[in-house]
């Protein structure tokens, strides 16, 4: 009865569900990014498996969620671009941001992260009677140049100082003074979020720059094309310029494959946003929030990728009027050449009717000429003959009707042949089936 995608469609607001966290925990968390090669996410996933013992996951799947035993736990979700590995354990000591979490995974599955991990954070969750200790302690954990903090959740503390420190690792303290059920896997799941998602919009920041400096070489040959368009007379000039403007508009639609890259940026920045607006963050005296922070050091690169996308509809948008200011001018230019070329016609066409005509009248005296040449003849043979005839006379008052009649059996003779021609316009226009073959 249901539709085939009602389940999965519907599952999908379970798909990715958080962690459960209590006590005190360690967490790694890594992402994966692969670009170009999506087929090593789940390798990695089928491949730690296997090396770990954990139940290999069915194909396609997007979420997976495992224990080795009570204390150590895995958590893998596959996005559009990238992976994440989660790797949770319990914390019974003091010895923070160690490889407790990651300790038991063989160093060999690792490998499998050559130039592809790009995000690695450690994470502790501090809860208990050793919450007053860690607090005392957050420099000697965080020790970045910059101390980044805040209460969260009403109900614990955040630090951070969004460094890589030598060991590959940022790093988060967590301080659960008052978390309520599950809250404390959520607010770490949000954490590393944040980190992830921010890493993957700043991928647009090194493609802004380079296609910031394509637009500054492209608008410098761009202006002295507009220079040209402005100044240029000769129409033999305007179809060079048009050649080259196509040309610029060519290369700007070659830098528009990196829409794609801007626009993951957009909602990854977003979602970064609304991460933070969930942490619903209280300022701890002395240390900036994380919403500070990334109105500082985040929001302008990601304005700068703003900026250069817009430059670049903008431009494309110059040269495409450009282009469309300069080709109206080509065919008016093209069509004032063939206004001039239908006028030449015309006054062809005229020359030669005049020519036509005076060719007629010439026919018309050499053929009556020769008519009455013939009846000259005639008429002396007659009067050999003793006719009553006078040659001369008779030939005389032939002249006016052999004129006239010399002209109307031409006019005829024209009319015949001129028939056709005129007939085969109105076919055209009625329809007929020989006008679709000669069109």
């Amino acid at each position: 009865m249901d539709h085939f995608l009602r389940a999965s469609l519907a599952g999908e607001l379970h798909a990715r569900p958080f962690l459960r966290i209590g006590g005190s925990v360690a967490l790694a968390h890594f992402a994966i990014y692969a670009d170009g090669d999506p087929s090593v996410h789940e390798a990695l996933l089928r491949s730690l498996c296997r090396l770990t013992g954990l139940a290999i996951p069915a194909d396609g799947t997007t979420h997976y969620s495992a224990r080795w035993n009570e204390e150590k736990q895995l958590k893998w979700e596959r996005h559009t671009e990238f992976s994440t590995f989660t790797f949770v354990a319990q914390r019974h000591d003091a010895d923070y941001f160690s490889d407790l979490p990651s300790a038991h995974i063989p160093s060999e599955w690792f490998r499998g992260f050559e130039g592809k991990r790009f995000v690695a954070i450690r994470m502790e969750l501090v809860s208990g009677d050793s919450t007053g200790a860690a607090r005392q302690s957050v420099r000697q954990w965080i020790d970045g140049p910059v101390l980044v903090g805040s209460k969260v959740l009403g109900g614990g503390q955040v630090y951070c100082d969004w460094s890589v420190r030598p060991d590959g690792f940022s790093r988060f303290l967590v301080i659960d003074d008052d978390f309520r059920e599950e809250q404390g896997g959520r607010l770490l799941q949000r954490l590393y979020e944040i980190e992830t998602y921010r890493m993957m919009a700043l991928l647009a920041l090194p493609v802004a720059r380079e296609l910031g400096r394509s637009l500054d070489e492209l608008q410098s040959a761009l202006q002295p094309l507009m220079h040209s368009m402005d100044t240029s007379q000769g129409r033999r000039n305007d179809a060079e310029l048009l050649v080259r403007l196509t040309h610029l508009a060519v290369r700007i639609e070659s830098l528009a494959g990196s829409s794609g890259r801007f626009s993951a940026s957009r909602a990854y920045e977003k979602l970064v946003l609304a991460r933070i607006q969930e942490l619903r963050e209280e300022r701890i005296e002395g240390v900036p929030t994380i919403a500070e922070f990334m109105e500082r050091r985040f929001a302008p690169a990601m304005e700068t990728c703003k900026t250069v996308w817009a430059r670049h509809e903008q431009f494309a948008g110059r040269v495409a009027r450009a282009v469309d200011l300069l080709r109206t001018r080509v065919n008016l230019a093209q069509e004032e050449d063939t206004t001039r070329l239908l006028e030449g016609m015309n006054q062809t066409a005229q020359s030669q009717l005049r020519l036509q005509h005076a060719v007629e009248g010439l026919s018309v005296a050499a053929i009556s000429y020769y008519v009455l040449s013939l009846a000259s003849a005639g008429f002396k043979a007659l009067h050999t003959l003793h006719f009553p005839l006078d040659p001369e006379l008779a030939e005389g008052l032939l002249i006016v009707p052999v004129v006239l009649l010399v002209m109307r059996t031409i006019r005829r003779s024209k009319g015949r042949h001129a028939a056709p021609r005129s007939e085969w316009p109105t076919s055209r226009r009625s329809g007929s089936p020989g006008a679709g073959v000669c069109d």
